[in-house]
């Protein structure tokens, strides 16, 4: 049985990754250096990019017969 293919390219996979480790290690440092709320900004990026990425691994894993719903 085949794998199915991902919703990313393996190289906006790693990029990806990159972003959200870069966007998740934002949010405690500016939370600590910035007086008002603006990390929440940086935490829902971060948010937002795992989505994407568990997405990806969940495409990955179906098998490459499997039609969509």
């Amino acid at each position: 049985m085949h794998q199915g293919s991902g919703v990313l390219s393996p190289r906006q996979r790693r990029l990806a990754w990159l972003g959200f480790l870069l966007a998740a290690l934002q949010a405690p440092v500016s939370a600590w250096l910035v007086a008002d709320e603006s990390w929440l900004f940086s935490l829902c990026v971060a948010l937002m990019v795992a989505v994407v990425i568990i997405a990806d691994d969940a495409a990955r894993r179906r098998p490459a017969d499997a039609t969509g719903d």
